[in-house]
């Protein structure tokens, strides 16, 4: 894989991102879509309703469906709960119906982002944290995995091959060093990684691969409007100059991702035929990048991992 992915990589190929309305799951749709791939992308905010979305925001999945079209791939939109197992069940039947198989789930079912607490709050005693909101993280952040993928790998798992990606932040050794903010959301993204690591113990028997995959420091549109600021002039977070109100960011940022670029880490996997070997692995995008060879938008390959 090059700067520009291989519009065919993944034609064909049916893939299912759980949680694609905004974030790193839009950034891995459109990626797969890149790659040509059949993406159905799931969520509780759509044209049709928010559906109990933990957040009020504009981003649609129609608008991520129309997204992964409109690069190639064909994009379908789903308005689905993932702590719903009835809701979960019937998208399965629905995949089931219509094609018999997925080739590709990727869980980056979140939610918590407001939940987790600002800055100021990270770091305090779990007993100093609303205990509702914590548990409702550990709901949005694991339970959701668990439900989707008890529903949806009978359909990657008709035939060898299939790929399961598991979205969390920090890497196996990274999370294993550091602690993440509070007690809620470490347990979250070392579960998920741990996660992929059973998932794969399982899935290895029928001849599919299951990995965890980190972005970095994701320039989300919740990224953007926090720093008050669109990805065609993001510097000028860190500009220490600045006087418009907002904060700024730390240096930090300088090595900031757009959500494409671990997208483009996931379709690599899943266009390599050799994907097994990522089996049980844990991986950050910028170590996708160096080991296919692909480019951030701008053509970067940024590492907020990188020890400054």
């Amino acid at each position: 894989m090059t700067g520009t992915p291989d519009p065919n990589a993944l034609r064909g190929r049916v893939a299912v991102v759980a949680g694609a309305t905004r974030g790193a799951g839009r950034g891995i749709a459109a990626g797969l879509g890149e790659a040509g791939a059949t993406v159905i992308c799931t969520g509780r905010s759509s044209v049709a309703g928010s559906r109990g979305s933990d957040y009020d925001r504009p981003e649609t999945i129609e608008e991520t469906a129309a997204l992964v079209t409109a690069l190639g791939g064909v994009g379908i939109a789903a308005q689905v709960d993932h702590l719903d197992i009835g809701q979960v069940q019937a998208l399965a039947g629905r995949l089931d119906s219509e094609y018999g198989r997925i080739d590709i789930l990727v869980n980056d079912i979140w939610g918590a982002e407001v939940l987790k607490g600002a800055p100021a709050t990270w770091g305090r005693p779990m007993w100093q944290h609303n205990l509702d909101d914590g548990l409702r993280i550990l709901r949005l952040g694991i339970d959701t995995h668990l439900i989707t993928a008890h529903c949806l790998l009978p359909l990657m798992t008709t035939r060898p091959g299939g790929l399961l990606v598991e979205i969390t932040d920090g890497t196996t050794e990274f999370n294993a060093e550091n602690y993440r903010l509070s007690v809620f959301y470490d347990l979250v993204k070392n579960a998920v990684n741990r996660l992929a690591f059973a998932h794969g113990h399982e899935l290895a028997l029928l001849g599919s691969t299951a990995v965890a995959v980190t972005p970095g420091w994701l320039r989300s549109e919740m990224m953007l409007d926090n720093y008050g600021v669109t990805e065609a002039n993001w510097r000028i977070a860190l500009d220490p100059a600045r006087a418009d109100g907002y904060p700024m960011a730390p240096p930090g940022f300088s090595e900031s991702e757009t959500p494409r670029f671990v997208g483009r880490g996931v379709a690599a996997i899943a266009a390599d035929e050799a994907r097994s070997r990522w089996n049980q692995r844990s991986v950050s995008s910028s170590e996708l990048a160096r080991e296919y060879g692909f480019e951030d938008l701008d053509g970067r390959v940024p590492d907020a991992w990188a020890p400054i």
